[in-house]
């Protein structure tokens, strides 16, 4: 059987925890900060599990995570 390549965009952005999940995280704190509030920025530093309806296309694109 031959190698699967890693999706080298998703092993960037996604690390696998000590349970087996997969931890990520969130979007929208890159740019246009001044109209959000402190409180939604401070939010947006946590991670955060990835949703079991997307783990298992994770998984097909990062094979060996």
């Amino acid at each position: 059987m031959p190698k699967i390549k890693t999706n080298r965009a998703a092993a960037k952005r996604f690390k696998k925890t000590g349970t087996g999940k997969l931890k990520r995280n969130k979007a929208y704190k890159s740019h246009i900060l001044t109209k959000k509030s402190p409180k939604r920025k401070r939010n947006l530093r946590k991670s955060i599990i990835t949703d079991e309806t997307n783990v298992k296309n994770m998984k097909k694109v990062l094979p060996y995570l």
